[in-house]
């Protein structure tokens, strides 16, 4: 029974959960330090990215369109064929 509350509670085994949550802690992480982004500092590491975001203008936006793209090659035909797969089936 407390295996059953722990599970509903964590949305699976709690050891996987947490296994999961340190892989994607340390992906994340890896992604936040190529912004230059400090653990130790985040406020004045935002600060920083997102002053560097300003001097550079316009070319910032084309930045971050680039990089939105590139993602979304990915991201959205995966979510869609999740989508497409969990969707509910009718009765």
């Amino acid at each position: 029974m407390a295996n059953n509350v722990a599970s509903r509670l964590f949305g699976g085994s709690p050891l996987a959960v947490l296994g999961r949550l340190i892989l994607v802690s340390v992906l994340v992480g890896v992604i936040l330090a190529a912004l230059g982004l400090d653990p130790w500092n985040i406020l004045r590491s935002v600060e920083r990215l997102l002053r560097s975001i300003w001097e550079m203008g316009f070319d910032a936006f084309w930045w971050l369109w680039r990089y939105f793209l590139l993602g979304a090659v990915i991201v959205i035909p995966i979510w869609l064929i999740l989508r497409l797969v969990n969707a509910p089936r009718g009765k």
